[in-house]
């Protein structure tokens, strides 16, 4: 069926595209500078102000957060699928340079310790992120050469940053309001004047390489991503499979029950003088003064301790606890950072899982053969090719489940969205589905936001990929919720119960899918306020109160199909 929903590209956009994929086909470096101009012009919503003086902080903080903290140093970044790819075209030795991340972006790279940056990348969406993310950096940092250039010469050498008098100043010659100034020196720290200095001394002239942009590449890269996970558990090959696309740490935390068997040890890490914060909530919940679920709670602060010199031992305890309730992590090393759970149903325990999930008969578990295969969800279009890996090789798939960030424009941070409809961007499919999951399904976990079923989404091509224009003709069609990954992932469904490739530009109807599936997102964003994107703010712990509603809802439904399936 011919699709009648318009598309959401915008000449713009579609310029800034045709640009930077021309110039990366050449085998010598690209300078930055040259798509600046496409760039600005692409009127993005996360970087409204690029044609301005004045600095735009949101969409620096943005490109800070997604962008490792070697960055400073950098002059070339070089962009290729694998190790072999790198060695190839003469790099050589990577896996003894540095290893460094992003706060923001899950991305393997590895930093020679001078100036060049190698990045591992699992599909083009990685060039559609990283490209901008660059340019917007380059952009923003020499703005702030420019007006510190400006300033007098000793206003870095003789500010006292508790003084706001002083900072307020700093803020003026600046040209930005001093909350932004004060998000800068939240992101840097004791590097914040550091950082200003070495952006008055030079200008940022960044420069990128793509080494290889063939699909083939991004095919091998993918099938050495799986060949690790087969090799680590060959019984994928055999035994029924639920694939879920979320996170590391939801699914474990509610399925093993490792946290909340060390609540009295979490608890004392909470009186160091430096949690009082927390603390402070954790009395407030215990008191009922907040709607919190103390599961939750429990699971940020396990995160924190661990990363902690006296509460680092619980990692390998953690992993071992884990590993005898049949949850195998799988990490790798070798290609792009996605990494894998594979959770043997019939060894957890449903004594010491989260008592949100647990059913009451639940030792009807030891008689599944099923598996749980969950991935930390991947960025775009290598959604597509690693479900299709997945689906490839391994056993009978039972349900397909993606759960992940997005933006609204009908909602606020921490809502949930549920939506039977995904126009992707990739394909430019409007693929129709009866997504598993209703609001009732997490209404119930939810404390802090609003379910919205009855949603239509949009897969974009990337972050800053997106102009007024674009939202406008989104909202007059009524989509709402925008993210990267389902649209991918539902090309990839399609192609699971269909014997050819999926179309291109159709109405595609997904209703006979021979196995559950569902989508659930999470609201990080609302680009509809002007300037305001993921660079502005950051979930933080009440971002928990969404990521586990969806997640007990995904598991409650495998829970339920599963005992439905043993039954008979």
């Amino acid at each position: 069926m011919e699709r009648t929903v318009p598309s959401t590209a915008s000449d713009e956009i579609e310029l800034y595209l045709r640009t930077i994929y021309s110039l990366l086909r050449t085998s010598a470096e690209v300078q930055i500078r040259t798509v600046e101009e496409v760039h600005a012009g692409m009127n993005s919503s996360m970087h409204p102000y690029a044609r301005q003086q004045a600095p735009d902080i949101s969409a620096l903080i943005y490109s800070l957060l997604r962008l490792p903290d070697c960055m400073s140093s950098v002059r070339t970044v070089v962009l290729g699928q694998s190790f072999p790819v790198f060695v190839q075209h003469g790099f050589s030795g990577l896996e003894h340079w540095q290893p460094v991340s992003a706060r923001a972006r899950r991305r393997r790279c590895f930093f020679d310790g001078q100036d060049t940056l190698a990045c591992f990348i699992a599909s083009r969406s990685d060039i559609d992120d990283v490209i901008p993310v660059l340019t917007a950096y380059q952009i923003e940092w020499n703005k702030l050469n420019f007006l510190l250039n400006r300033a007098p010469g000793d206003l870095l050498e003789s500010i006292v940053l508790t003084n706001r008098t002083d900072f307020a100043t700093l803020s003026g010659m600046l040209e930005m309001p001093v909350e932004d100034l004060d998000r800068l020196l939240t992101i840097w720290g004791g590097d914040f004047l550091p950082m200003l200095r070495l952006m008055r001394s030079r200008e940022c002239a960044l420069q990128v390489r793509l080494l290889s942009g063939s699909l083939s590449e991004y095919w091998r890269a993918t099938r050495a991503w799986w060949d690790i996970i087969e090799a680590a558990y060959p019984q994928l090959l055999e035994r029924p499979v639920y694939f879920v696309s979320s996170n590391p740490h939801s699914l474990i935390n509610l399925l093993s029950g490792f946290a909340l068997q060390h609540q009295a040890e979490l608890v004392k890490f909470l009186n160091d003088p430096e949690n009082a914060g927390l603390l402070a909530e954790w009395v407030d919940i215990q008191a009922r003064q907040v709607p919190s679920s103390p599961e939750n709670f429990l699971y940020y602060v396990l995160k924190k301790y661990q990363q902690t010199p006296q509460g680092m031992y619980l990692v390998e305890e953690q992993r071992q606890f884990d590993q005898d309730r049949g949850i195998k992590r799988i990490i790798n090393s070798s290609t792009f950072d996605v990494e894998a759970q594979v959770i043997d149903l019939s060894k957890l325990d449903p004594d010491t899982m989260d008592a949100r999930l647990a059913p009451k008969d639940g030792h009807f578990l030891a008689h599944s053969d099923a598996l749980i295969l969950n991935i930390d969800y991947p960025l775009g279009y290598s959604a597509y090719h690693l479900l299709a890996k997945v689906a490839e090789h391994s056993g009978k798939i039972l349900g397909v489940y993606f759960m992940g960030k997005a933006a609204t424009l009908n909602g606020v941070r921490g809502d949930v969205m549920i939506p039977d409809v995904v126009q992707d961007e990739h394909s430019q499919n409007t693929y129709l589905f009866q997504n598993a999951f209703t609001a009732a399904d997490v209404s119930p976990y939810l404390e802090y936001g609003t379910v919205l079923d009855n949603q239509k989404a949009v897969s974009v091509l990337g972050t800053f990929l997106q102009n007024s224009r674009v939202m406008d003709v989104i909202y007059r069609e009524g989509y709402t919720d925008i993210e990267m990954e389902a649209g991918p992932y539902l090309s990839a469904v399609y192609e699971m119960f269909r014997p050819q490739r999926h179309p291109r530009n159709e109405i595609v109807n997904l209703y006979r899918v021979p196995f559950d599936l569902g989508i659930l997102h999470y609201i990080s964003d609302t680009p509809l306020t002007k300037g305001k994107n993921l660079g502005a703010g950051t979930l933080s712990y009440f971002g928990m109160d969404s990521t586990y509603a969806t997640t007990i809802a995904i598991l409650k439904r495998i829970l339920e199909l599963e005992k439905k399936r043993i039954a008979g």
